[in-house]
Protein backbone atom coordinates (compact mmCIF):
# COMPACT_ATOMS: atom_id res chain seq x y z
CA UNK A 1 0.00 0.00 0.00
CA UNK A 2 1.28 3.47 -0.87
CA UNK A 3 1.88 6.13 1.74
CA UNK A 4 -1.26 8.15 2.33
CA UNK A 5 -1.63 11.76 3.32
CA UNK A 6 -3.33 12.67 6.59
CA UNK A 7 -6.17 14.16 4.56
CA UNK A 8 -6.68 10.87 2.72
CA UNK A 9 -6.72 8.95 6.01
CA UNK A 10 -9.25 11.39 7.50
CA UNK A 11 -11.38 10.92 4.39
CA UNK A 12 -11.21 7.12 4.79
CA UNK A 13 -12.27 7.36 8.45
CA UNK A 14 -15.16 9.73 7.75
CA UNK A 15 -16.31 7.55 4.86
CA UNK A 16 -16.20 4.43 7.05
CA UNK A 17 -18.17 6.15 9.84
CA UNK A 18 -20.82 7.53 7.49
CA UNK A 19 -24.08 6.19 8.94
CA UNK A 20 -22.35 4.87 12.07
CA UNK A 21 -19.58 2.35 12.69
CA UNK A 22 -17.65 0.77 15.54
CA UNK A 23 -13.95 1.41 16.16
CA UNK A 24 -13.14 -2.04 14.80
CA UNK A 25 -15.04 -1.50 11.56
CA UNK A 26 -13.43 1.91 10.99
CA UNK A 27 -9.99 0.46 11.79
CA UNK A 28 -10.34 -2.27 9.16
CA UNK A 29 -11.93 -0.10 6.47
CA UNK A 30 -9.35 2.70 6.90
CA UNK A 31 -6.39 0.27 7.26
CA UNK A 32 -5.19 1.73 10.57
CA UNK A 33 -3.71 0.32 13.74
CA UNK A 34 -5.65 0.75 16.95
CA UNK A 35 -3.25 3.46 18.20
CA UNK A 36 -3.44 5.38 14.92
CA UNK A 37 -7.23 5.20 14.97
CA UNK A 38 -7.42 6.50 18.55
CA UNK A 39 -5.28 9.53 17.64
CA UNK A 40 -7.30 10.34 14.51
CA UNK A 41 -10.66 9.89 16.26
CA UNK A 42 -9.55 12.25 19.01
CA UNK A 43 -8.65 14.97 16.48
CA UNK A 44 -11.81 14.41 14.44
CA UNK A 45 -14.03 14.65 17.53
CA UNK A 46 -12.26 17.86 18.65
CA UNK A 47 -12.94 19.38 15.23
CA UNK A 48 -16.58 18.21 15.15
CA UNK A 49 -16.08 16.06 12.05
CA UNK A 50 -17.17 12.88 13.82
CA UNK A 51 -19.25 12.16 16.92
CA UNK A 52 -19.36 9.30 19.41
CA UNK A 53 -22.81 7.86 20.12
CA UNK A 54 -22.60 6.40 23.63
CA UNK A 55 -25.86 4.44 23.49
CA UNK A 56 -24.72 2.34 20.54
CA UNK A 57 -20.96 2.76 21.14
CA UNK A 58 -20.48 3.84 17.53
CA UNK A 59 -18.94 6.77 15.69
CA UNK A 60 -20.88 8.77 13.16
CA UNK A 61 -19.76 11.36 10.61
CA UNK A 62 -21.27 14.76 11.40
CA UNK A 63 -22.75 17.24 8.93
CA UNK A 64 -19.41 19.09 8.97
CA UNK A 65 -17.63 15.79 8.27
CA UNK A 66 -19.93 15.03 5.36
CA UNK A 67 -19.20 18.49 3.96
CA UNK A 68 -15.47 17.77 4.27
CA UNK A 69 -15.95 14.49 2.35
CA UNK A 70 -17.92 16.22 -0.38
CA UNK A 71 -15.26 18.88 -0.90
CA UNK A 72 -12.43 16.31 -0.70
CA UNK A 73 -14.09 14.17 -3.39
CA UNK A 74 -14.73 17.19 -5.62
CA UNK A 75 -11.06 18.19 -5.40
CA UNK A 76 -10.08 14.62 -6.29
CA UNK A 77 -12.31 14.73 -9.35
CA UNK A 78 -10.87 18.09 -10.42
CA UNK A 79 -7.32 16.77 -10.11
CA UNK A 80 -8.15 13.69 -12.19
CA UNK A 81 -9.73 15.88 -14.87
CA UNK A 82 -6.62 18.09 -14.92
CA UNK A 83 -4.30 15.08 -15.26
CA UNK A 84 -6.40 13.63 -18.12
CA UNK A 85 -6.39 16.98 -19.96
CA UNK A 86 -2.61 17.34 -19.52
CA UNK A 87 -2.07 13.89 -21.03
CA UNK A 88 -3.77 15.01 -24.23
CA UNK A 89 -1.06 17.58 -24.95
Amino acid sequence: MKNRSRTEIVSNILDAANGGATKTKIMYIAFLSYNQLREYLSVLIENNLIEYLEGTQTYKTTEKGLNFLKIYNEIGELLQTTIKNDELF
